[in-house]
């Protein structure tokens, strides 16, 4: 499937995104940090190489970012109106910091509508520690080793908090630790969904 770009009103505000249908498995959803937006994905190949799996991907500009211009709507009203519209069957959230932090709320608020997530240097992790437990979804946990965003300890508390929750750290990566080892990103992320969302298990 080819990556499009498309621009959609979700719940009355303009959203940009760059998305593939699923060819096999399910769909991840890819949100951003402050720093950056949904062409990053694209731009690192994560999205071509989810695409090549056969998992569909749907990477968006949340307002105020990218090409989405600002709105008065939640970023989690957002996101709940994009899978509605969408149609989207409990597709997997993917948030790195800021992004992390949208994506660990809504798994709380919206459980029946993620299939899974995928935390990576996510900050606002010590304003949920007792719902973590809560979280009853495969969780992947990905930071770098020299995080000075978001410490060390939260990727150690969401592991031990999160009942399926596995955890890898990127040995000497920054905050953006999938900016800067590519490759360890892409595969810790296809091993996770062909161990949790593999086609095999999805018949």
């Amino acid at each position: 499937m080819t990556l499009t770009e498309q621009h959609k009103e979700i719940s009355d505000c303009p959203i940009h995104l760059i998305r593939a249908a699923a060819s096999t498995g399910p769909t991840l959803v890819f949100l951003h940090g402050m720093k950056f937006n949904a062409a990053t994905w694209r731009d690192l190949g994560t999205l071509a190489t989810l695409v090549r799996e056969g998992y569909g991907v749907v990477a968006l500009d949340l307002p105020g970012f990218g090409e989405s211009p600002a709105c008065d709507r939640s970023p989690l009203t957002i996101l709940k109106e994009l899978i509605s519209d969408l149609k989207l069957d409990r597709p997997i959230l993917v948030g790195p910091s800021m992004g992390g932090k949208v994506a660990l709320e809504f798994a709380l608020a919206h459980a029946e509508l993620v299939g899974g997530l995928i935390l990576v240097g996510a900050v606002g992790v010590e304003e949920r520690r007792k719902q973590l437990a809560d979280i009853k979804v495969p969780t992947l946990v990905v930071w770098g080793s020299e995080d000075a965003i978001s410490p060390l300890a939260n990727a150690h508390l969401l592991a031990e908090q999160i009942p399926d929750a596995s955890l890898v750290l990127v040995q000497g990566a920054p905050h953006p630790c999938y900016l800067d080892q590519p490759d360890i990103w892409h595969w810790e992320v296809t091993s996770f969904l062909a161990e949790h969302f593999g086609t095999a298990q999805k018949k």
